[in-house]
């Protein structure tokens, strides 16, 4: 864990280091400025896998307020609206 921890003037010097290792550990790089953390290095894969869960929390959080205010479609509803776009 303490490899996944450094300063951001070792991440300037080393740079391409650090993004291997990123790559190599699938692990993120927490930068530091001063002793308090201030960046995270994460690797593109990881990246898109947080936006994706991100995307997916705010889908459900979407749904869940429709469900509350009675914003809902009966399932064979829903399916007939389907088919009717499949058609199209």
């Amino acid at each position: 864990m303490d490899d996944d921890i450094r300063p951001v003037t070792e991440f300037r010097a080393k740079t391409a280091e650090l993004i291997d290792q990123v790559r190599e550990t699938g692990r993120p790089v927490v930068l530091t400025e001063r002793g308090k953390s201030a960046a995270v290095l994460l690797s593109v894969a990881a990246y898109e896998q947080l936006l994706e869960e991100l995307d997916l929390l705010r889908d459900i959080r979407l749904a869940e307020a429709q469900i509350e205010r009675g914003e809902v479609v009966p399932h064979r509803e829903a399916i007939r609206q389907i088919r009717a776009r499949i058609k199209r």
